[in-house]
């Protein structure tokens, strides 16, 4: 695993997450009480020892760039390899903005040139997963591919007019790919989790820039697989997994963290997911509390109801409020005899004594950051 990089783009599209990505990047969202998205990758690819891991960055990188810092809590920061952080930066052939991952590799050609490890593992930022990639480095290995892609057949990853679907062949070959199709076709959707030789991605991305492409799956991989002039094969990832691209969906993964099975499915011992650690004292229960079926994180003071809900770091839930069905961020507050239910509170929001928000179930209140309600 020396040999391996790793490379996690966060530049995904966030138009559907409004509020909650005005001012941070998907990889940047936090989920399940004190975790954040991008916690899940970089931990799956420590897991697997890369211990060179460049993170690219587009927008709203600010927050991101907090929470990783020097990559400490992932045991990434030595002295020759470890954590990178790659933000936009203006040069004559780079506009600071890209207009798709091969704009991103292409920009940063010279950490990977710079970078000594022959493979390198790409991933996007907005699916949480948490997978053995030494298994799928072994399987890329052991059948020869040029590159591999892994794919689940999670229906839940299937989306209308978004996302990558593949077509394989009895051997696992990619014989065909669907880019953001109106209804897909194929099963298998793909995970944004690629592996390939560095110096072949490289020549790749550079002749694909200099013809004017921007797309990797569209302009490159597609191309690849019509061609036929490269093996691509797929590995099954047979995981837990959610794709974070719209409010429903952030909101179904909190919630779906609440059941025992898919936690456990998600954060398993043998695999554990790091993130920044904030040193808090242990949450309190008042003697009033009533707190069902709810994940809670430290610092919390907790004097009301709270039920089916994750509450992150510091919130505070006064006596006779009632949160039900809510996902309420770091240091948010609900006041005396507020009631809330399937809301999403952003850091810092506050809702006032008495006030009632009642969202759909399948539409949630959101409100943003430093908001009073």
């Amino acid at each position: 695993m020396k040999n391996v990089m790793g490379i996690i783009y966060t530049g995904e599209n966030d138009s559907r997450l409004r509020e909650l990505t005005m001012l941070r990047a998907i990889a940047a969202l936090p989920v399940a009480a004190r975790f954040r998205v991008i916690d899940f990758q970089v931990s799956s690819m420590v897991n697997a020892g890369i211990k060179n891991i460049g993170v690219i960055m587009q927008k709203n990188y600010h927050s991101l760039m907090d929470h990783l810092g020097s990559g400490k809590e992932w045991d990434l920061h030595g002295k020759n390899e470890g954590l990178h952080i790659l933000p936009p930066f203006l040069t004559r052939e780079n506009v600071g903005v890209y207009t798709g991952l091969l704009d991103a590799i292409r920009s940063n050609t010279n950490y990977l040139t710079r970078s000594k490890q022959e493979t390198l593992v790409l991933s996007g930022s907005d699916i949480i997963y948490n997978a053995r990639l030494e298994e799928i480095l072994r399987f890329h290995q052991d059948t020869g591919a040029a590159v591999t892609l892994m794919y689940t057949k999670n229906p839940s990853m299937r989306r209308n007019e978004l996302g990558t679907y593949l077509n394989l062949d009895e051997a696992g070959n990619i014989v065909d790919m669907e880019i953001q199709p109106t209804t897909p076709s194929y099963e298998n959707a793909y995970m944004k989790v690629m592996i390939i030789k560095r110096e072949l991605l490289l020549n790749l991305v550079d002749k694909a820039v200099a013809h004017g492409l921007h797309d990797l799956d569209r302009d490159l991989l597609m191309k690849m697989v019509h061609d036929g002039q490269y093996k691509l094969n797929a590995y099954e990832y047979k995981g837990e997994c959610w794709r974070i691209d719209s409010v429903q969906s952030f909101f179904k993964f909190n919630m779906d963290i609440l059941e025992p099975e898919k936690r456990k499915g998600i954060f398993r011992d043998e695999l554990p997911v790091y993130t920044k650690v904030r040193d808090e004292m242990p949450t309190h229960y008042g003697e009033q509390a009533n707190v069902v079926n709810s994940l809670i994180a430290d610092g919390c003071q907790i004097e009301g109801t709270v039920e089916n809900s994750v509450l992150f770091r510091g919130v505070r839930v006064a006596p006779g409020a009632h949160v039900k069905n809510c996902i309420i961020m770091q240091d948010g507050q609900v006041h005396s005899d507020a009631y809330i239910e399937n809301c999403i509170l952003d850091k810092e929001s506050v809702i006032k004594r008495n006030a009632k928000l009642i969202g759909p179930d399948a539409y949630p209140i959101v409100i943003g950051k430093n908001v009073v309600i």
